[in-house]
């Protein structure tokens, strides 16, 4: 557990956030109003108490007018292309209540190269229950191939069951979401597509 809190605090997620408000001059009740977020929660991301999944860190990318590579990316990111190794993925964890893990872990692929127009993860998804509250929708296009494990997709009112080696392509506009079912985690690359 060490080692995932460690990865997450890698990221900076909050850091970034912060420091991209304050240079548009932005309040938190302005960039709420901007995203759609609430302000507590939005709170919560900038103090490294949430970290959010990437469907929220959409919305927060289009408040503040940046894509969603800005998260994944450094000043010194210049490369055309970017190999990266299994020991050099950065995890992330989407928490939710009382910081209890839920959803799934994120790990970027291409974290080297800025301005990306496309996203690529490596996603580990939670054994749970579903529920209509996973549900998400945002600008764009995703794409998830399906490494282990099985996958139950949820996109509007259908839902499918994903096995290692099956793919799905989709407007991301329209609501989805995914559990593992099974004994073991889903595991995946997820590539996510959105216009700036």
């Amino acid at each position: 557990m060490a080692d995932i809190k460690s990865q997450i605090k890698e990221l900076r997620l909050g850091e970034k956030i912060r420091k991209l408000r304050q240079e548009r001059r932005l309040t938190l009740q302005e960039l709420s109003e901007l995203s759609g977020l609430s302000k507590p929660l939005l709170s919560q991301i900038e103090n490294d108490q949430v970290t959010p999944p990437i469907a929220t860190l959409l919305k927060i990318s289009k408040g503040l007018k940046v894509g969603i590579h800005y998260f994944f990316e450094e000043e010194e990111d210049q490369q055309k292309f970017v190999l990266t190794r299994a020991a050099q993925q950065v995890a992330s964890r989407r928490r939710t209540g009382n910081d209890a893990p839920h959803g799934y872990v994120y790990r970027s692929l291409a974290p080297g190269i800025r301005h990306k127009p496309m996203e690529p993860f490596l996603v580990e998804f939670e054994l749970r229950e579903w529920e209509d509250g996973f549900f998400y929708k945002h600008d764009g296009f995703e794409f998830i191939y399906l490494l282990a494990g099985e996958l139950e997709f949820h996109y509007g009112e259908e839902t499918m069951r994903l096995l290692p080696g099956d793919s799905i392509y989709y407007d991301s506009t329209e609501p989805h979401g995914y559990v593992s079912v099974g004994t073991e985690k889903a595991a995946a690359v997820a590539v996510l597509y959105s216009r700036e």
